[in-house]
Formats: C-alpha cells, structure tokens, sequence
C-alpha cells in the first residue's frame, strides 16, 4: 500500500525566494529514488509564500530510503531558516 503525503511550508516573507530554490531542488532527485511513485510541489497562486509538496512512495522502507538520502539530509539542514511554519498530514486514499 503506497504512503502519501501532503506537507506545507510557509516561507518567511524575507525568504520566499530562497526557499523555493531549496526545495526545487528536491524534485528531481527524489523522483528518480526508487520507490518514488510521485513527487511534485506547488506554489500556492495567490499566497506566493506558501508551499504544498505532494508525495507518494510504494512502502514505509522507501520513505525511510528517501529520508536517509543526501539531498533530503541537504535540505532537513536548510528549511528552517527559510520558513514560518512547516507541517505535514499523511493521506488515505478514498478510491
């Protein structure tokens, strides 16, 4: 059963910027890890500081792969700089 997740950030308004850099730069390696089934992030349209990653992968040991990974540990160093708030919610799939 995949895992899905659904995590926000809010950048601070001085680091908007530099947090969408950082967390650009996620995208495509965690695609490319194995257990990846999908990995997108948005930018909210009308709340430019406001960020949604969306994440799907097969198996709780393939979130932990992606969790130990040198460009999730690149990134868990740097978020909290750029950001006012940060929280995630895992999410069931209703079909």
């Amino acid at each position: 059963m995949s895992l899905i997740k659904k995590v926000v950030f809010i950048a601070k308004d001085d680091s908007i910027n530099e947090l969408k850099s950082l967390l650009e730069t996620m995208i495509e390696a965690s695609r490319a890890e194995e257990g990846c089934e999908l990995y997108n992030i948005y930018q909210i349209k009308d709340k430019l500081n406001t960020f949604v990653v969306i994440e799907s992968w097969e198996s709780e040991e393939a979130l932990k792969g992606h969790q130990n990974s040198s460009h999730y540990m690149y990134y868990k160093s740097n978020y909290e700089q750029y950001t006012a708030d940060k929280y995630s919610n895992e999410l069931v799939s209703l079909g």
